[in-house]
């Protein structure tokens, strides 16, 4: 294995999972002695990105102007002088500033790599992900939606590498967790008591189907039992009109006193320990659903939306967590045949960090050694 020089263009290090994927890929470059170079305006990350070992350089590729075109020679340059072997663009505008860059370039040049990420709405725009000589994919689902809305994409150029988790972070926990769960109740009281407690992680947005789950948990109180819903994630700044409005639906159906609409915890897998059933109720199509590899990793069935990245891990995992979009009657009924039984846990998780980390890494090998065998021919 030849030592490569890759460089991953992103708008910034701030969070979410095109980030997360980045250093991810990034330590697993440095780890197998190659050159880990990333491009974006930085963010709050950025501290974790220089103690991996790799290298940062700041310019603003993700501001949507007329001015970012002038980061296109400084592309060309630093892929130059780097000798980069490989640039890997994980979004749209990065991925067009790349693109030309590299189309700029005289001589031999860098190979072209990107990664779907989400499902993005199809049109030109989004079109240069599909631009790149191996497209990533980071589900069947993204595979599949890329070919419908760009049919002249070669097949053979798409790679499924689905994102993964690092399992030690994310224990099997005996179920039920009581310790967890006494934590977890202590700092949020109203998640206290002997019924089950329900979790759904998410941004506040209703696409995160937080209604979904409040009426869920209102058809379970009313079928008896003291059932609990938890919501951390929903409760940010900027989302108080949110909030209010959910806190008022959760009023409406009587079930204030057993929900906690609370900030991003950072002690996830705790929280997944402390549920009894973990929720995935998004109601626009996930590209991948890391929530549902998480929670089942520590043990815990999860119900959700048979849709998009979470309808596919679910089918494939844990079918009978699977349930058709929207149809409340059939959520109500899952949540109780799950609780009542849950399902044994996972022998062992196929979606793993390392396993999307070698299969990366195959990839840019696999691309330079084309490059080899074509300059060859």
């Amino acid at each position: 294995m030849r030592r490569l020089t890759v460089v991953q263009l992103l708008p910034a290090l701030e969070s979410g999972g095109v980030e997360r994927s980045t250093l991810e890929i990034a330590a697993a470059l440095v780890r197998a002695g190659h050159r880990a170079i990333v491009v974006s305006a930085g963010g709050r990350l950025l501290p974790a990105l220089e103690r991996i070992g790799a290298e940062h350089v700041a310019l603003d590729i993700g501001r949507k102007s007329l001015l970012t075109l002038r980061h296109v020679p400084v592309l060309r340059r630093l892929f130059a002088e780097t000798d980069a072997d490989i640039v890997h663009a994980r979004s749209r505008l990065p991925a067009w500033l790349g693109w030309r860059a590299l189309k700029g370039m005289q001589g031999s040049k860098p190979r072209f790599v990107t990664t779907m990420h989400g499902l993005n709405s199809p049109g030109r725009y989004s079109g240069i992900m599909a631009r790149g000589e191996r497209v990533i994919c980071v589900s069947n689902t993204v595979r599949d939606y890329l070919l419908q809305h760009y049919p002249r994409t070669d097949p053979a150029k798409l790679r499924v590498i689905p994102r993964g988790i690092d399992t030690a972070q994310f224990p099997r926990a005996p179920l039920p967790d009581v310790a967890a769960r006494r934590r977890i109740a202590g700092e949020h009281p109203a998640l206290g008591g002997d019924g089950p407690l329900l979790l759904l992680p998410g941004r506040g947005t209703r696409l995160k189907g937080h209604a979904d789950a409040l009426r869920l948990l209102a058809g379970l109180r009313r079928a008896g039992g003291d059932a609990r819903l938890w919501l951390p994630g929903a409760r940010e700044r900027g989302r108080e009109d949110y909030i209010a409005e959910m806190e008022a639906e959760a009023a409406k159906l009587g079930v204030s006193a057993a929900v906690a609409f609370t900030a991003p915890t950072s002690r996830i897998a705790e929280a997944y320990a402390a549920s009894d059933l973990v929720l995935q109720l998004s109601r626009k199509p996930e590209s991948f659903g890391r929530t549902v590899v998480e929670a089942l990793s520590v043990g815990r069935p999860v119900l959700g939306w048979a849709h998009g990245g979470v309808g596919e891990l679910l089918a494939e995992l844990q079918p009978c967590g699977a349930v058709e979009p929207f149809d409340e009657e059939k959520l109500l009924a899952g949540a109780q045949s799950l609780l009542a039984h849950p399902p044994p846990p996972l022998a062992t998780m196929p979606y793993t960090l390392r396993a999307m980390q070698d299969a990366t890494l195959a990839l840019y090998q696999e691309v330079v050694e084309h490059d080899v065998e074509s300059a060859v021919r």
